[in-house]
């Protein structure tokens, strides 16, 4: 049972992680080639991507805390009542907490005893896991949230930042969109062989829909840029 937990919360840790990645390496990758459509310099592509990097880092941070806080006290205020409910109406509660395990499968007599066990034990914890669905694995942190979010969107937002720094202006739109398709054809492999899962599945949706996005973005910018011109 320890085991399977942790293999819960890795996969929880994955899936975050591999969203900031690629929200990080789309949307950064996105924003570079709409502004290179444009006929902008490579200086100007360049301080496009960091800055796109590093508001998107900020702005992935910043809804995770706010999202995971708010998660948070919804869940400290469900505890908070609970523990009230324990202190004013004990029998009441160990009624319902046995009426779940009737629902699971228990014979009544039997729900009762394990109700009545689990709760001389810890009974807000009883009623915390069984009722309400809270535990350690699934417990609500805002700031390692906002710090893990920022941290891998921008793992994946530097990628095509060095492209930028490195390929020659001539080449700068297909090259920043072949190795964000490569990127992201490893990172969808890679999450896929963690949560063995389907590989091509998990490669086809990646790369699939973040093409469309860069796609968009390119045809919005060029455009734009020959509007404006």
């Amino acid at each position: 049972m320890h085991a399977e937990i942790n293999a819960l919360e890795g996969i929880g840790w994955l899936r975050a992680a591999v969203m900031g990645a690629n929200d990080g390496i789309v949307s950064t990758a996105s924003l570079m080639l709409g502004v290179a459509s444009a006929a902008e310099s490579a200086s100007g592509v360049l301080i496009a991507g960091v800055a796109g990097l590093v508001a998107g880092a900020m702005s992935m941070a910043t809804g995770e805390y706010v999202s995971v806080s708010s998660q948070a006290d919804a869940e400290n205020a469900a505890l908070a009542l609970e523990a009230s409910e324990l202190k004013s109406n004990y029998a009441e509660e160990i009624k319902e907490l046995s009426g779940l395990y009737v629902d699971r499968g228990l014979d009544p007599g039997l729900a009762q005893e394990v109700a009545r066990q689990l709760m001389a034990h810890d009974a807000l914890g009883a009623h915390a896991r069984d009722e309400l669905g809270l535990t350690e694995v699934n417990a609500a942190n805002p700031f390692q949230a906002a710090f893990s979010s920022a941290l891998s969107f921008c793992a994946g937002g530097i990628v095509p930042i060095v492209v930028a720094c490195l390929a020659p202006r001539d080449y700068l739109v297909p090259l920043i969109f072949l190795f964000t398709l490569v990127c992201l054809v490893a990172l969808g492999g890679s999450a896929s062989l963690v949560g063995k899962a389907s590989a091509r599945q998990a490669i086809l949706r990646t790369v699939c829909w973040s093409s469309v996005a860069m796609l968009a973005a390119a045809v919005v910018g060029r455009f734009c840029g020959t509007l404006l011109a």
